[in-house]
């Protein structure tokens, strides 16, 4: 089993008494990268957090909302802002796994031999937008899977490395809208974190109007490269977490498996099959990342409440009572990270 986002950072120490500096440095970058997209993306600050928090954890985000809610442009902008080479790929019911991955073609030469040449498709970037993922089949939306686990493909038994870092940002619609198909669970685990998009405030919307039909709507610029963004990728993993904050981890993540959940809230019977290890991981590596990005240089077990959802709301699921009864996923959560308030 692969951690979250292994793959994209190399394994090049770094000194201990260099992290503290190096953490405190690459805060005030990251403050700078939250800036330039605050001033394209409005009304969406805890979307953006999470998005950044998902690429600087070395992962990949599903971003769900209805259309309209400029989840395309979030993407185009971190690219952007990131110094991310960025492509898209527009999910369709007759997109076939070789529009995305790539193919072999025959050629022949001028002296009349043949070979195969590979024409890489879309895949072949940084930073990756798959749109409206769900639209496409089962089939399709699968051949994603060894690209965002082991970041390489294999076509006709070669295999062939996909550019680093890599991330997918894949956008998702509602479920309930017609012409989607639900994406399997094994997918599902290889989003490190479920961005639910929701409608702007008032304020927000009034400032999107006032931007997007302008003379001159503000474009984004590039504030980090692909080095900087490495090495915080890198140095994220040296950032220390405390005892408390691994137990709160561990306890939340083995308390949404239905066999191991609260025994005085029958929560279990709630539950039909809950997030594994990898959960976990994830959680240890976002909790390190939202601290870097507030200019804090330890998570806590606020960190760990505040993303509970987005890591853990996409890899369990109700069981059929749960659903009968009305019961919501961000409910059951609640009540789940209740235990962890106490020392908040």
């Amino acid at each position: 089993m692969n951690i979250p986002g292994q793959g994209t950072t190399s394994s090049e120490p770094i000194h201990p008494d260099d992290i503290v500096k190096q953490a405190e440095m690459a805060s005030d970058r990251l403050q700078e990268v939250t800036g330039e997209i605050a001033a394209t993306i409005f009304g969406q600050e805890q979307v953006v957090e999470q998005a950044l928090i998902t690429i600087l954890a070395g992962g990949h985000g599903l971003l769900v909302g209805v259309p309209g809610l400029a989840k395309t442009k979030l993407v185009e902008t971190l690219g952007i802002v990131l110094g991310l080479n960025t492509g898209r790929i527009q999910f369709t019911p007759d997109l076939m796994p070789a529009d995305i991955l790539g193919s072999e073609v025959l050629e022949e030469s001028e002296s009349g031999k043949r070979h195969f040449r590979f024409l890489q498709g879309p895949v072949f970037t940084q930073l990756l937008m798959a749109d409206e993922i769900n639209r496409a089949s089962p089939r399709t939306q699968s051949a994603l899977l060894q690209a965002m686990q082991e970041y390489h493909v294999t076509i006709a038994g070669q295999h062939h490395t996909l550019p680093s870092p890599f991330h997918v940002l894949a956008t998702q619609n509602p479920l309930e809208q017609e012409g989607t198909y639900p994406l399997p669970e094994a997918q599902l685990d290889r989003f490190l974190m479920q961005i639910d998009v929701h409608y702007p405030d008032f304020e927000a919307e009034k400032q999107i109007l006032l931007d997007t039909t302008s003379a001159a709507p503000k474009a984004a610029r590039a504030v980090l490269n692909i080095e900087e963004l490495q090495h915080m990728q890198r140095l994220l993993r040296h950032i220390p977490v405390s005892n408390s904050v691994m137990d709160a981890i561990l306890h939340l993540v083995r308390s949404a498996r239905p066999d191991q959940a609260a025994e005085g809230a029958s929560l279990h019977k709630s539950i039909a099959w809950g997030p594994g290890p990898r959960a976990s991981q994830a959680l240890m590596l976002t909790v390190r990342a939202r601290a870097l990005l507030q200019k804090r240089l330890a998570p806590s077990i606020e960190d760990v409440l505040a993303l509970a959802e987005p890591v853990l709301k996409h890899r369990m699921a109700l069981s059929f009572t749960a659903k009968a009864e009305g019961v919501e996923l961000s409910t059951l959560l609640d009540e789940l990270k209740k235990p962890l308030l106490a020392p908040v």
